[in-house]
């Protein structure tokens, strides 16, 4: 049996806290001591953490990944076709290989259409982790209540977006100041809350695990932290762009700024930042929606929402760690250990027994956000932390 032996590293296990020391691999896994023939990999005092699970990613971005440490995306159903058929699903599990797990998320409803049911236990024999509404807000509540109860019986968490369509409509930027001197179509913030309180109570009344993809305001949070204080199956991520930037990004209407949500006001993005050293959000992620520039060269209005985002993760989501004065334990159960257990998947931490899904970094290292990162609207950003080699399930996929 192979084997790898890390010597000299700064061990960062959401488990197990940070460390210096060693770590061992057998084969594919983690283990407490190395085959005596292990290959010896010196980290040089470089931090050693799980490789990144990213939770909701609407793309298969192999080299992205492997620059910003992802071994493991779950993807979104928003494709083409859209997944909803087990053999869309299957085929979906595979993309990905050798270098990168793709655990796909199965539509809640056919085509995404917010109309029928989606046959999720099927789909989920062929390898979804999980069901999602994709893009949108399902606006039945009759339908959203046997999408949760379904998704109960089936053993699968619904990931939602949270967004009410009524209020939304073809709105591109929220309620404000900046949407007002720029003239764009705008909803109120209250759009998420609304639909978070409705999901909120029926995920509590079915007993459903609910996740919510972004949540991006003050009042949501508000909701999901009530929800979880009773006792609600009830997680939620966001994105290092609303955790970064408010609504004053679009000020010259860079279409790189368009996003789903849209950018929100700074006291909200100051009470994301709040919720997510609190404990509340649950899981950071990439959002990772390249667009081309046939999609983003138009009037703000007409582009396309959404960014790049796999490449700037680990660097972005490093800075946030150091201002909002977390640990990078605490980081890596953001980017690893809690979509993990969201998606039921036995990894996500540096444990005896889990998968050798690894993440060598350099904290420290500056660079510079570019266009090669693609459409990002952290161009021009310097950051810092990069990864230096990643390994899934105990093979190294090539140096970033």
């Amino acid at each position: 049996m192979t084997g790898l032996r890390f010597v000299n590293a700064r061990i960062v296990c959401p488990s197990g806290g940070e460390r210096e020391g060693e770590l061992c691999v057998a084969g594919d896994t983690i283990v407490a001591d190395a085959p005596a023939d292990a290959t010896v990999i010196d980290c040089r005092g470089r931090y050693l953490a799980p490789a990144i699970v990213d939770l909701g990613a609407f793309a298969v971005d192999k080299a992205a990944c492997r620059a910003g440490g992802i071994v493991r995306v779950a993807l979104m159903p928003d494709q083409a076709p859209v997944l909803d058929d087990p053999g869309i699903v299957r085929r979906a599990a595979t993309m990905g290989k050798p270098e990168l797990w793709v655990h796909p998320l199965a539509a809640a409803t056919r085509g995404l259409e917010g109309r029928d049911l989606a046959e999720m236990a099927i789909t989920a024999g062929a390898g979804a982790r999980a069901v999602a509404t994709g893009r949108r807000w399902i606006g039945d509540a009759g339908l959203m209540r046997k999408v949760l109860a379904y998704a109960k019986d089936c053993g699968l968490t619904v990931v939602s977006h949270a967004e009410d369509a009524g209020l939304a409509c073809d709105a591109v930027a929220t309620d404000g100041l900046t949407a007002t001197l720029l003239g764009l179509p705008s909803a109120p913030a209250i759009a998420e809350a609304l639909a978070v309180a409705r999901d909120l109570m029926l995920a509590e009344d079915t007993g459903a695990q609910l996740h919510i993809r972004q949540v991006t305001t003050a009042a949501a949070l508000d909701l999901i932290r009530a929800a979880k204080r009773r006792g609600v199956a009830v997680t939620c991520g966001i994105t290092p762009s609303h955790l970064l930037l408010s609504d004053i990004a679009m000020s010259d209407f860079r279409t790189f700024a368009h996003l789903s949500p849209p950018l929100r006001s700074e006291d909200d993005r100051r009470a994301c930042v709040a919720a997510l050293a609190d404990g509340t959000i649950d899981v950071l992620a990439s959002g990772h929606d390249p667009r081309g520039p046939e999609e983003k060269r138009l009037p703000f209005a007409d582009s396309a929402p959404g960014a790049a985002g796999a490449t700037t993760l680990l660097a972005l989501a490093i800075g946030l760690a150091e201002t909002t004065g977390f640990g990078l334990d605490r980081l890596f159960a953001l980017l690893a250990a809690n979509p993990a257990r969201i998606l039921g998947l036995d990894t996500g931490t540096l444990q005896a027994g889990q998968p050798a899904d690894l993440l060598l970094f350099d904290a420290g290292t500056p660079w510079q956000i570019t266009a090669a990162d693609g459409n990002t609207p952290f161009e021009g950003l310097p950051v810092q932390g990069k990864a230096l080699r990643l390994w899934k399930g105990g093979t190294e996929i090539g140096a970033p």
